[in-house]
């Protein structure tokens, strides 16, 4: 009888097609930065952030307000790809620890491997896959925290890849959800709500000035069945300004598309209500003079930050707050576009115990 052959056909990978690549899967030497550092380097030099990594943002200034020193027991609230991790590991030499969460099942897996190939083990370092609402129970079982980290911004893996629909810039499904094992995607959240509701969203997300044109134009789309990627986002919100002057539409529809999709992302990753749950719980699991820095990256964000802040500080549970926000460095913005919009506030805890 004659034999089957099992052998799988061999697939050669994707690779560079021409000298500069724009396809997110061609980019396979921008994913791998340990192997091409001279590629990354040259697109860092250019102001870009490389496919499939992220430049950590104002780290230096983390640095400086945080104060870590070794023997310290920290919590890095946002792993991402572990840029700021990777510092503040760094800052305490071998001694003390760090804890890491991200709710973000596909980045953690890479990152924690990163890490641990640098030499973090389980003694120095604990990755957990858990929302960072969740912080008294991790503080439940790592102790209280010397100091804590929260970059609340999404980090450019999950923008640059179009298989999770953060960005409109390329054709994806639109999804736009950290966690894409839970919840309902983007897409399917427009099938739920209203044309009221969808415009609501948008102002108070966004602040978008347009939420009537562009709810109007978007809500006709999913009506049709024709509301499913990125690009079919777009096109709506393109319809939508097609009355403004010619030449200030095309920058409007930049910034309409930005504050859209951000918009759609806090509503369907319940981006407010985990906020408002780390900033309540947040004075409970600091230890006495511990240390709090929190990167956010739009006014809604920084409101409650500051709000908060500043309530604690009236009841005595924070001894000092940052006076206003601290902003990235020109040199950085140019260095990360994606910085700009950053603002950086801390807090430092009381020695008063929570009734």
């Amino acid at each position: 009888m004659e034999q089957q052959n099992t052998n799988t056909p061999h697939k050669r990978r994707v690779r560079y097609s021409g000298t500069h690549p724009k396809r997110f899967e061609e980019k396979y030497k921008e994913h791998n930065p340990e192997k091409y550092s001279d590629i990354i380097e040259k697109v860092t030099s250019k102001g870009s952030t490389p496919a499939g990594m992220h430049i950590p943002i104002m780290v230096d200034e983390i640095l400086d307000v945080l104060r870590i020193r070794p023997g310290m027991n920290g919590l890095d609230a946002t792993l991402g790809y572990g840029g700021h991790t990777s510092k503040m590991l760094q800052a305490l030499k071998g001694e003390g620890h760090l804890t890491a969460l991200d709710i973000d099942a596909e980045e953690i897996v890479k990152t924690e491997k990163r890490l641990r190939d640098a030499g973090y083990d389980e003694s120095v370092l604990s990755v957990i896959q858990t929302n960072f609402a969740n912080i008294a129970d991790v503080s439940g079982q790592k102790g209280l925290f010397d100091f804590l980290l929260a970059d609340l911004g999404v980090s450019s893996m999950q923008i640059d890849n179009p298989k999770r629909g953060f960005t409109y810039k390329v054709e994806g499904p639109l999804d736009l959800r950290l966690d894409q094992s839970r919840g309902d995607s983007a897409a399917e959240r427009l099938k739920q709500i209203t044309l009221k509701e969808l415009e609501g969203m948008l102002i108070e997300n966004s602040d978008e000035p347009y939420a009537r044109e562009i709810s109007k134009a978007v809500m006709n789309e999913v009506k049709k069945g024709q509301m499913n990627t990125t690009l079919q986002l777009k096109e709506a919100i393109t319809k939508a300004l097609s009355h403004l002057p010619e030449k200030e539409r095309e920058e409007q529809i930049k910034k309409c598309c930005a504050r859209t999709f951000q918009a759609l992302r806090i509503d369907v990753n319940s981006e407010f209500e985990v906020l408002y749950r780390f900033l309540e719980d947040l004075p409970g699991v600091m230890a006495p003079g511990g240390r709090v820095a929190i990167l956010t990256f739009h006014s809604g964000e920084d409101r409650l930050v500051k709000q908060a802040f500043k309530q604690f500080k009236k009841d005595g549970i924070f001894s000092e707050i940052s006076s206003d926000v601290i902003r990235p460095s020109k040199e950085e913005c140019l260095r990360n576009p994606r910085s700009r919009s950053t603002k950086l506030r801390y807090a430092v805890r009381s020695d008063i115990p929570i009734c």
